[in-house]
């Protein structure tokens, strides 16, 4: 039996919610802001609508593991939801991008994952869960100074 668990962390960045929306969904970009992970488009042109494919491999050094994934809703400048379709990640994940104000925009990211290695991996959770969100929150503080910077650099 397949659990599927969620979790949810969000950002306030002090910049338009447009350029929120395009650096989180610059999915070659996330390379700069995600812990751990290389991002590419595999099909659809620049990734950007539903259907196109992408690739991430996440991991340090020789230890690591590929996560495919596809598009499967797109609504900018407000929501982007990829499936993963891999071995070992398997759900879904969702960016989601408020507007907070001209210049403040919310960005929230939600992992919605079926978990591995049944008994194993429900008995795993408990412990990896700590682990996992101060990486995803770790990641959204660095894509907030990333657009933020962006942002200042315009002016």
């Amino acid at each position: 039996m397949t659990q599927r668990v969620e979790l949810t962390v969000g950002v306030d960045v002090d910049a338009p919610a447009d350029v929120a929306w395009r650096t989180v969904t610059d999915w070659p970009g996330q390379s700069v802001w995600m812990l751990g992970t290389r991002v590419e488009v595999t099909s659809g042109g620049d990734g950007r609508g539903p259907g196109a494919t992408l690739e991430a491999v996440t991991g340090v050094g020789p230890i690591g593991f590929t996560d495919p994934m596809e598009i499967v809703e797109w609504r900018p400048p407000r929501r982007c939801v990829v499936r993963h379709t891999g071995r070992v990640v398997r759900g879904d994940g969702v960016f989601e991008v408020d507007e907070l104000g001209p210049e403040r925009a919310r960005v929230v990211w939600t992992e919605r994952l079926d978990l591995p290695l049944g008994a194993l991996g429900r008995a795993g959770w408990p412990v990896a869960r700590p682990a996992f969100r101060a990486g995803v929150a770790y990641s959204l503080r660095r894509m907030a100074r990333l657009c933020e910077a962006r942002y200042r650099s315009r002016g």
